[in-house]
């Protein structure tokens, strides 16, 4: 049974039955029509991969059918069968989306060239089309990366600079930052998007086991391996290979990296055939790769092998700005994961993400966000549905901390006249206050003054007054 199926539409019987005859003899299957309304039925049936209509029929003309068509959807390329050869009609059905068009009468060999083109067009549309679903498949489920703080925006423009570029990069920066989706983005948006995206994390996997994770096994390469396996640089073949936590790779293991890196080949474990690979390399990792090689815990020259592109991503404390527009994101999220009514914040409650110091920085205000959206029984999600731990919201200021002090002692004391509160809780305020100065200075009263804003002899008269050793200062 062929998969090449024509559709045939003209009033003309001789003309339908020449091109009839001529296709199944090219291997097509072929429906005929000698009207509109049965050719504009054929035409949206499945499996038609060609179409023939003539400019005009009995009921709808091929222009009208073409456009009815494509509105539908229908993708089959479509050649107009024309007697009047003019400017105009070739230029309306070409408009229309039609493939190409031929004036009667025409030559076979000519329809056959165009039947040709037309299906490896289709063809090639179809694969183009799957391509683009695969990808779309494959970076559906992931979150996507989004800010407008400035830090952000740097990161950004460096994604779009080295992407197109089959370069190497390395991606640094604290965990949760979203490494990895930086890594996505580069490979979608790069030479390789249509290749596979592999990652591995050094840090998860044992590191007796890293080597057959990186390079695959052969049957019989050690007791329980039945059968040969390939290895992460092998399934990362013509696409890109994520080294997550590459920090934390083995010093052995690392020259074996740097072999593959520099050969672009490698053997499986208990191989004997090199095998190629042609894979760009995005690694990533939370150390200070400077410190570890200078502490001889990683190769210098993996290092410079590893980051031909060095990105560093931002805490999320230093993205000013970004929590509110990242939460709003995730609770748009969160609302198409679970269904019911969609949540949002009190104003309390954002404020209380934005003073957050955020150590596990977009993953842990994703956790948070999906927790209480999970288990608040509201629409409006509060401070305490929040449940962030307190000991870790961002430093509070001077003025809270001294609040915070003070109220308890003020309640205790609060029947006390109000000048003999302030002589008696002033001193507490300016003695460490000058203490510190003076020893950040190391006794210099002088630059003291400077610091605190305050003419010398005020200075040493209030060292006098709260009775500050300036020995102890300096030493």
């Amino acid at each position: 049974m062929t998969d090449k199926k024509a559709l045939i539409a003209d009033d003309d019987e001789s003309i339908v039955w020449v091109l009839r005859e001529f296709l199944r003899d090219k291997g097509f299957a072929v429906e005929t029509a000698s009207d509109g309304e049965a050719a504009s039925a054929l035409m949206k049936t499945p499996g038609v991969t060609i179409a023939f209509l003539d400019i005009n029929m009995p009921g709808k003309d091929g222009l009208g059918i073409l456009k009815e068509a494509r509105e539908a959807g229908v993708e089959a390329p479509v050649i107009i069968m024309t007697a009047e050869a003019t400017m105009k009609n070739a230029l309306e059905a070409l408009k229309l989306g039609a493939f190409d068009y031929v004036s009667k009468p025409f030559d076979l060999a000519e329809v056959e060239l165009l039947a040709e083109r037309a299906i490896e067009n289709l063809r090639l549309r179809r694969q183009v089309s799957e391509l683009t679903e695969r990808i779309k498949e494959k970076l559906k489920d992931e979150s996507v990366f989004i800010g407008k703080s400035k830090a952000v925006q740097t990161v950004f423009k460096t994604v779009g600079k080295v992407a197109g570029r089959d370069v190497a990069v390395l991606i640094l920066g604290e965990s949760g930052t979203g490494k990895e989706l930086i890594a996505r983005g580069i490979h979608a948006n790069g030479p390789r998007s249509t290749g596979p995206f592999v990652a591995v994390n050094s840090a998860a996997v044992p590191r007796e086991l890293m080597e057959s994770e990186l390079f695959g096994f052969e049957r019989g390469a050690f007791t329980g391996a039945t059968e040969a396996k390939p290895g992460k640089f092998e399934l990362a073949d013509n696409g890109t290979l994520f080294l997550d936590e590459v920090g934390d790779t083995s010093m052995e293991l690392q020259s074996k990296l740097l072999r593959v890196i520099q050969e672009k080949e490698f053997y499986r474990l208990g191989g004997k055939t090199p095998i190629k690979v042609d894979t760009r390399i995005i690694s990533a990792t939370n150390q200070d790769m400077d410190k570890a090689v200078a502490e001889k815990r990683f190769r210098e020259d993996l290092l410079y092998r590893l980051n031909g592109v060095t990105i560093t991503m931002p805490p999320l404390r230093d993205r000013r700005g970004d929590v509110p527009i990242l939460a709003e994101y995730l609770l748009e999220k969160f609302h198409g994961e679970f269904g019911g009514e969609k949540r949002r914040l009190s104003g309390k409650a954002l404020e209380a993400l934005d003073h957050y110091r955020w150590p596990g920085n977009v993953r842990e205000l994703e956790n948070v966000l999906r927790r209480a959206v999970l288990l608040s029984p509201g629409t409006v999600l509060s401070v305490e549905d929040l449940n962030l731990p307190a000991a870790r919201h961002r430093s509070e200021s001077i003025e809270d901390i001294i609040t915070a002090k003070l109220r308890p002692f003020i309640e205790k004391t609060g029947g006390k006249g109000k000048q003999e509160l302030y002589d008696l809780v002033m001193p507490f305020m300016e003695r460490p206050l000058i203490r510190l100065v003076l020893e950040k200075t190391r006794g210099n009263q002088v630059q003291a003054a400077e610091v605190l804003g305050i003419n010398r002899n005020t200075l040493r008269s209030m060292i006098k007054k709260l009775k500050i050793k300036i020995d102890d200062a300096k030493g």
